[in-house]
């Protein structure tokens, strides 16, 4: 296969994705083969809470919105201009993948960059998401058999593979890091992400910022779970603006978890504020439970900048109004382009230089 015809394919894949979105999924005459595919995503899109409670269908959709919007020729086009990648590699080797499964779709990403490289994928899924890329696959070797034998998913052990990317917990990194040692690897560990605040944030910005804390009911690298705030900083405002997403606390696993968690702090007596459906306390880790956020007073931004590039290992994004390099815009996080690689770490080119 050549490398233009992977991209086409991709976009297909693109188009296809475009289609669904909640309370809106309509068919285009464009997009080829709905007769086989379209019910039967729509389906497995309802299906997916039945699989992971996490995983309901407005969480799904934005996932599959995200990428439809990624997967356009003109975005694609834009990443890969930076590499030197053969038109017609067609690469024998095998790149061994590692999953996770907190978020749907989350290693897509990886996904893509084996197949766009014209290596084959060794696919081992989370156990919480073994359904939606599968499907996926299926449609990609719909539009162009060659995938076929390019795409494998296994569920025991990992065996004759070139390359692995695995991502992971902490703990599971260390397995990785032991258990591959002998083969080129990205071996991805658990990363958060942070905001840095002012005080003179809008309200709109407030509750862009309410997107990045909630959306995946704050399960993903790229959710903010760590704040930073000026001293004497109110948070009133923020509170004002969180009251937006509310109905969060509908749903029976974040209920529980923020229940649980409530009552963990308060047997501890740390010091919370809370408004129902979301706590915040000061902390100084990066890592907050779900339904709570963790804050830190600073006061001064040019010492926190540095603390922030010393800490830049666990951490994924920093949100704010381009108070820091690299900064990302409220509400944005969970909306990266192709280029903006996990960790920072550049997938295409592990994959290009791997021996």
């Amino acid at each position: 296969m050549t490398l233009e015809t992977k991209k086409s394919v991709f976009v297909e894949l693109g188009k296809f994705l475009s289609q669904f979105s909640e309370g809106a999924s309509a068919r285009k005459s464009d997009v080829l083969y709905n007769d086989i595919f379209f019910d039967d995503f729509e389906n497995l899109i309802h299906l997916s809470q039945s699989h992971n409670g996490w995983y309901t269908p407005e969480q799904v959709y934005f996932s599959i919105q995200s990428w439809a919007e990624a997967l356009t020729e003109e975005n694609i086009n834009k990443w890969l201009s930076v590499y030197t990648i053969d038109e017609n590699n067609d690469n024998s080797k095998t790149v061994a993948l590692i999953l996770a499964g907190n978020i749907p779709l989350v290693g897509f990403h990886d996904f893509l960059s084996v197949l766009i490289t014209g290596y084959k994928a060794l696919i081992k899924t989370s156990s919480n998401d073994q359904h939606l890329l599968p499907f996926l696959a299926k449609y990609l070797i719909a539009v162009d058999e060659n995938f076929k034998d390019k795409i494998t998913f296994v569920d025991g052990k990992l065996e004759n593979f070139d390359a692995v990317i695995a991502t992971g917990s902490n703990n599971t990194a260390r397995y990785f890091e032991y258990y591959f040692k002998d083969k080129p690897s990205i071996i991805r560990k658990n990363r958060n992400s942070t905001a840095v605040l002012t005080g003179i944030e809008t309200t709109q910005e407030l509750e862009n910022l309410g997107e990045d804390i909630f959306r995946y009911f704050g399960l993903g690298c790229r959710n903010v779970s760590k704040l930073y705030v000026p001293k004497d900083y109110s948070f009133d405002a923020f509170f004002q603006a969180m009251f937006k997403y509310q109905d969060v606390i509908h749903y029976e696993k974040y209920a529980n978890n923020y229940d649980y968690n409530k009552a963990v702090f308060l047997m501890s007596n740390f010091k919370l504020l809370d408004n129902g459906f979301l706590t915040i306390k000061e902390d100084s880790s990066y890592a907050s439970p779900i339904s709570s956020v963790f804050y830190e007073y600073y006061e001064n931004l040019e010492e926190l900048k540095e603390r922030l590039k010393n800490d830049s290992e666990q951490i994924q994004c920093i949100v704010s109004s381009n108070l820091t390099p690299n900064s990302i815009a409220f509400g944005e996080t969970q909306k990266p382009q192709l280029w903006d690689y996990a960790d920072n770490v550049d997938t295409i080119t592990f994959l290009l230089t791997t021996k």
